[in-house]
């Protein structure tokens, strides 16, 4: 996602304009995130297994599955969430770039930082009510509807979790524009 403008390819790390403060949570956020794209990539490998595994056994051994299919989805569920940060940290999600062509280059700044903003507001909201979810889950003993019966926590759980990371990202990425624009604000001052 170029925002207007030509950029080299995306590079994970700490942004410079981040804060002094914010700084000890961006490495660790940083490190983090690594941490979770490599849990998601287990478990988009196991959600594939499994649903090899129950195409196999419904279609060529004639045998009922019903496990399978939570279990996918709740490595899905999990590889999606806990990705989330990461991929934002690369400014990688998918954004609408029509209007960005057409501002000049002070208004696309400000239009970047309200996108973080809401963004940062909707997620945190996310977040918390993902937690609500999971508390709920957790202390009610809430189970899926199937046969299987796993427990609706650990897919709350992870969405949580997901959104938290990403909650932090966004804090981080919007602290660091705002930081950004002061700096050049007053590098413009006379």
């Amino acid at each position: 996602m170029t925002h207007g403008m030509e950029v080299g390819p995306a590079v994970l790390g700490v942004d410079p304009d981040t804060p002094r403060l914010l700084l000890p949570l961006a490495i660790v956020l940083m490190r983090l995130n690594q941490i979770m794209v490599m849990i998601g990539m287990w478990a988009l490998l196991v959600a594939s297994a499994v649903l090899t595994y129950s195409v196999v056994s419904r279609y060529v051994m004639k045998s009922s599955t019903d496990w399978q299919d939570e279990a996918a989805v709740f490595c899905l569920v999990g590889a999606t969430f806990l990705c989330s940060s990461f991929v934002q940290a690369l400014r990688g999600h998918v954004g609408i770039e029509a209007v960005a062509t057409l501002l000049p280059n002070s208004l696309n700044r400000l239009r970047l930082l309200l996108v973080d903003l809401l963004g940062l507001l909707f997620c945190s909201f996310f977040a918390w009510k993902s937690w609500t979810l999971f508390h709920e889950a957790w202390v009610e003993h809430q189970t899926t509807s199937s046969s299987w019966a796993p427990p609706l926590a650990i897919p709350y759980g992870l969405m949580a979790v997901g959104m938290t990371l990403l909650s932090l990202q966004l804090l981080i990425q919007l602290s660091a524009r705002v930081n950004a624009l002061l700096g050049k604000a007053s590098q413009e001052a006379p």
